[in-house]
């Protein structure tokens, strides 16, 4: 029986030099021709690692020791949220980590065969504690509960935290007040390999202007004991608290929360404004995590698009109208179209709430929706979509052909598949106008946004 000969070993330790840094944020050094992937590790250093993982494909290590350091490392002292995965640029300069930004940009849309130009990443003046959300575990040790994140490599063990580093610091806060109150309680943690207990998650939302809060407590039951004394404490010492939320969510489901929300204090959701459109914000609902660089992003867009005030816009994947609502004032009409009914009903009061008389919000399948519209004879000057991290199917993509809108403006949280309907859209008769512009909207980790305008070729 023949076995294959990998060229390192567990616990081996190496010197080499980093080619190159992933998408995801790890550095890599080529042994011959294999690669080993690790943390910490910045474009032309040379450092000292240790494999800690083996398969055919590649290895995983960790920096020990590095020798001959980028000019553009910096020691932040918080190595903590590298054991975590938070912040895996935490050690780069930002000017350093907004030209990496760019750089990965530039080879995915290389990698696809498209010649275009990208722009530098416009970055933020305070690229700390930005996010509006966090959804931390919870788990016992001894007598006392702790939260923090999972710890790299071992999915069953969380390193407490107090300090995110990424979060809004009101809602770090509030997760450590939480906890305590869950803790005086003697709330039960659930156990996967019990399949006991009651609470998974907490997750905490901040109104960026509004400063309105709001607690979901992640529940692998129907109900926790003491709910409300719980849910009354909470109201009564966390500042600027409107919602305390218990999310429904058994672990079979596989999933960070579900969509089954009961309130047990205050609001059924919070508010909180951008670019001037209020919005109701529930547990469930997507609203952009940064909400500094989002008002930057959505702006881009809207100017990217060259609206016009005769023009009709498609917002697809509309969620609760963020994209649409924001450019309505400056267009004939908005029609948003978004398949979570849930999400559709929150656009539909923020149209309300905010008075906007020429945006409509329907629940259905986005490309046949859009099909619709051709048939009946509509013509979108503008299309917008913000997809999720996998990008657009290929039904959308193909509808978005068929309307042959005058400007179609993708926004993209992964460049790597923005990349990939790119060169689809392309070979389907358009072109990209103007500059591929990346936006950092999530700092200190390997993350980043992008917007694209497309037109059709004549």
């Amino acid at each position: 029986m023949s076995h294959t000969i990998m060229p390192v070993r567990l616990g081996q330790k190496l010197t080499g030099q980093v080619i190159d840094v992933l998408y995801n944020g790890f550095g890599v050094v080529m042994l011959n021709d294999y690669s080993i992937h690790m943390a910490n590790a910045f474009p032309d250093e040379t450092v000292t690692f240790e494999i800690t993982q083996v398969n055919r494909k590649f290895a995983r290590a960790e920096v020990i020791d590095v020798v001959d350091p980028s000019p553009d490392r910096l020691e932040a002292g918080k190595d903590y949220l590298l054991d975590v995965g938070i912040a895996p640029y935490i050690n780069l300069r930002y000017e350093a980590q907004l030209k990496l930004k760019q750089f990965q940009v530039e080879k995915f849309y290389a990698a696809a065969g498209i010649d275009a130009n990208i722009a530098p990443t416009i970055g933020m003046e305070n690229p700390t504690h930005y996010r509006n959300k966090t959804v931390v575990p919870i788990k016992r040790d001894g007598d006392k509960l702790v939260t923090g994140f999972i710890k790299r490599r071992t999915p069953g063990e969380i390193l407490p935290l107090s300090d995110y580093y990424v979060n809004d610091p009101v809602i770090d806060q509030t997760i450590g007040t939480v906890r305590d109150i869950l803790n005086a309680h003697h709330i039960s943690v659930f156990s996967d390999e019990t399949q006991q207990g009651e609470m998974r998650y907490i997750m905490v939302r901040r109104g960026y202007y509004s400063h309105e809060l709001m607690v979901v407590l992640v529940a692998q039951t129907a109900t926790i004991k003491d709910e409300m004394a719980i849910a009354n404490e909470i109201a009564a010492i966390v500042p600027g608290i409107r919602s305390v939320v218990l999310n429904h969510n058994p672990r079979a489901l596989h999933l960070l929360m579900s969509g089954d929300n009961r309130t047990l204090w205050g609001a059924d959701a919070i508010h909180d404004t951008l670019l001037g459109i209020e919005f109701e914000i529930g547990p469930n609902s997507f609203y952009q995590v940064n909400p500094q660089t989002t008002e930057v992003l959505y702006a881009l867009a809207a100017r990217k698009a060259e609206l016009k005030p005769t023009d009709t816009v498609i917002d697809a994947y509309s969620g609760i109208g963020t994209i649409g609502l924001t450019v309505a004032s400056q267009v004939k009409q908005v029609l948003g179209v978004e398949v979570i009914e849930r999400a559709v009903i929150d656009a539909q009061k923020n149209v309300m709430n905010n008075q906007v008389k020429n945006a409509t919000f329907i629940t259905a399948d986005a490309p046949a929706q859009m099909h619709r519209w051709q048939q009946e004879g509509l013509h979108a000057n503008v299309i917008f979509v913000d997809p999720p991290r996998r990008g657009l199917t290929n039904e959308l993509l193909d509808a978005v052909t068929e309307m042959r809108p005058d400007r179609f403006v993708y926004v993209s949280c992964n460049p790597a598949t923005m990349a990939r309907d790119a060169k689809y859209l392309i070979e389907q008769g358009f072109h990209i106008k103007g500059d591929v512009q990346p936006l950092d909207q999530f700092p200190q980790t390997a993350h980043v946004e992008v917007v694209t305008v497309f037109e059709p070729n004549n």
